[in-house]
């Protein structure tokens, strides 16, 4: 059969199966290193990597060569790849970077968002209590990212909210090991609900504090667990 006489359909489901599986080695191999399954400055046998997820090398291979471009693994020639280790120093300049960008996310959000919005972050901080109580730490990490990328939704600018979720993403590792500590948790629960309520009202100077202080009380945190 010629290339023309091809059905749109016949060549897609290879393509789509080859894109899922490098998506799905991707994503947990992120998954393991944000909760900290594999830790800053482990080394990384793709052999066993492949094996442990049930994928072959190439998808594991493509993975960390997509993660190493985020910068949160090191390929080292001729001796492996390792989880890029992450100094107090880095997280206390990523801490600065972020909390001015997030305060600026803020003062968009409040001029942009819709009533929709306020709903999505409610829905969010809705499911925050049932996973304190059950000590659902990757949950409660998960609900952490989505509520910010909520706010980054309602200021409504692309640029800015690519650039808090690779922030985010970069000092995760670092947060999973602070909400392992259940009053932070609970004191981060009751910081989202203080960053929401100011975002109702419109309350602009009201709203930049809450996300300062929401971001200061992380750098403490960390300050304290390293």
């Amino acid at each position: 059969m010629s290339p023309s006489d091809q059905t749109d359909d016949e060549s897609p489901p290879v393509a789509k199966s080859a894109a899922n599986l490098r998506e799905l080695a991707y994503a947990q191999i992120k998954h393991r290193i944000i909760t900290c399954e594999l830790r800053p400055g482990d080394a990384i046998n793709e052999s066993q990597l492949a094996a442990l997820l049930g994928l072959g090398r190439t998808p594991i291979h493509q993975a960390l060569h997509r993660l190493e471009m985020e910068g949160i693994v090191t390929i080292l020639p001729r001796k492996g790849v390792v989880v890029t280790p992450l100094s107090l120093n880095d997280i206390l300049d990523m801490v600065e970077v972020r909390v001015t960008n997030e305060q600026l996310c803020v003062k968009l959000a409040l001029e942009r968002a819709h009533e929709s919005d306020f709903k999505a972050m409610h829905a969010i901080l809705d499911r925050t209590p049932d996973m304190l109580a059950r000590r659902d730490v990757p949950g409660l990490m998960a609900l952490d990212l989505n509520f910010h990328l909520a706010i980054s939704a309602a200021a409504r600018n692309k640029v800015l909210a690519e650039l808090l979720r690779g922030l985010h993403e970069k000092q995760a590792r670092f947060w999973f090991l602070t909400i392992s500590d259940i009053s932070h948790s609970e004191r981060i629960y009751q910081e989202h609900r203080e960053i929401l309520a100011a975002l109702e009202s419109r309350n602009t100077e009201a709203a930049v504090a809450a996300i300062h202080d929401h971001i200061d009380d992380f750098r403490r945190a960390i300050t304290r667990s390293l």
